[in-house]
C-alpha cells in the first residue's frame, strides 16, 4: 500500500506514523515495524523521529526504541579475508542470520534486557551491545537497505514486523547525502562521489526493486 497524503508538514507526519504504530500494539507484548530503503534514503532519521514521538504521545521514554541493521555489518578484518571489503554495503556484507536471530529474540524475550550492535561510521565498525532493548520496550523500529529482500535469510523478515514502510527520495537527493556522509568520513570528493554512484548505487537498484512489499510508501524528505 502506498500512501503519500502524510506530506502536508514534517511534524504531522511524524505525529500520523506514530499513531499508526501505537495502533498497531496488541494489548501484551512488542512490535517490530521495518523501514526499508536505498542508501540515503533517510531510514535512520526517520526510525529515529518516528520512536520518539511515539514515546512523546504514550509519555515516556523506553517504550519505542530505534534498532539499525548496519551493526550487522561484517568486520572489516573478515571483508578482507571474504574479498568483500570493495563492496561494503552489499546484502551479501551483512550478518543477515544473526539479524534475523535477533529480531526473533525481541519478539520472545520480554522479562530481560536484549542487547543489539549499532554501527559507528566513524571507526566504520559494528560496535558490540551498545544498544540496549529494555523489557519496557514494546514498539521497536528496525531500520535498514536489505529488510524485504526475498532471498535468505532476508525473506524471513517480513512475517517478523507488524508494519514494513519503504523510505523514498530522490535519486538526486540521495546521491547529494551520500557524497556528504563519505566526504565526512575521509573520502575525497572523488572517491566519495565513485563509491555512492557505483558501490551504493549498485545496491540500490536491489533495493529499489523490493519496494511494492512494503506495507507503505513514505518520503524521505
Amino acid at each position: 500500500m502506498s500512501n503519500r497524503g502524510l506530506e502536508p508538514t514534517a511534524s504531522a507526519q511524524l505525529t500520523d506514523l506514530a499513531r499508526r504504530v501505537i495502533d498497531l500494539l496488541p494489548e501484551h507484548g512488542r512490535i517490530l515495524v521495518g523501514i526499508a530503503g536505498s542508501p540515503g534514503a533517510g531510514k535512520t532519521t526517520l526510525a529515529m523521529q518516528v520512536a520518539a514521538t511515539v514515546n512523546d504521545l504514550l509519555g515516556s521514554t523506553d517504550v519505542a526504541v530505534h534498532l539499525p541493521m548496519d551493526g550487522f555489518h561484517l568486520a572489516n578484518s573478515t571483508l578482507d579475508r571474504l574479498g568483500r571489503h570493495d563492496r561494503k554495503g552489499a546484502i551479501d556484507t551483512f550478518d543477515g542470520w544473526g539479524f534475523v536471530a535477533l529480531l526473533r529474540r525481541l519478539l520472545t524475550e520480554y522479562d530481560h534486557t536484549v542487547y543489539a550492535p549499532s554501527f559507528n561510521r566513524n571507526v566504520d565498525e559494528g560496535i558490540a551491545a551498545e544498544i540496549a532493548v529494555l523489557p519496557s520496550a514494546r514498539v521497536v523500529m528496525v531500520e535498514g537497505n536489505y529488510l524485504l529482500a526475498d532471498t535468505e535469510p532476508w525473506v524471513q523478515i517480513d512475517s517478523l514486523l507488524a508494519e514494513s514502510w519503504f523510505c523514498e527520495t530522490s535519486d538526486n537527493e540521495r546521491l547529494r547525502r551520500l557524497v556528504d556522509r563519505h566526504e565526512r568520513h575521509g573520502r575525497s570528493p572523488e572517491a566519495a562521489l565513485a563509491w555512492a554512484e557505483s558501490v551504493d548505487g549498485k545496491n540500490a537498484e536491489l533495493i529499489e526493486a523490493t519496494r511494492p512489499r512494503a506495507t507503505l510508501t513514505i518520503s524521505g524528505q
